[in-house]
């Protein structure tokens, strides 16, 4: 069979080198030139000093771990109450943020429901 791909796959970029893959080509100069803005673009990111805090009761990665968890309640009471915040600042740094991203993306079932798996039938 010519495509055995399934009908209703997401449209991915793949290489091709000579033009015929499975999607539309890709140079590899192309790949590397946009790989290297993404790099050059996160090198400028930056933390304010004034967010992370080294004091003992500044949240770290167990309070960042349960702040994603609750991220999606949060947010929603967020928009109706001004007191409410979803992320703390200031923080530890990295050891928060780290959590805060295990937490949205693992308890709070941000890749759980990107993993379902489709039933044959």
């Amino acid at each position: 069979m010519a495509n055995d791909r399934h009908p209703f796959a997401p449209s991915v970029l793949f290489l091709s080198p000579n033009g015929r893959g499975r999607g539309p080509a890709l140079s590899a100069g192309r790949v590397i030139g946009v790989i290297a803005a993404t790099l050059v673009l996160a090198a400028c990111a930056n933390q304010v000093d004034a967010g992370v805090s080294t004091e003992a009761g500044a949240p770290g990665f167990w309070w960042g771990l349960w702040h994603g968890f609750v991220f999606p309640w949060a947010f929603i009471g967020s928009l109706f109450d001004p007191d409410i915040a979803v992320y703390a600042v200031p923080n530890r740094g990295g050891w928060y943020d780290f959590g805060f991203f295990l937490g949205i993306t693992v308890l709070g079932g941000g890749s759980f429901f990107g993993s379902k798996k489709r039933h044959k039938d």
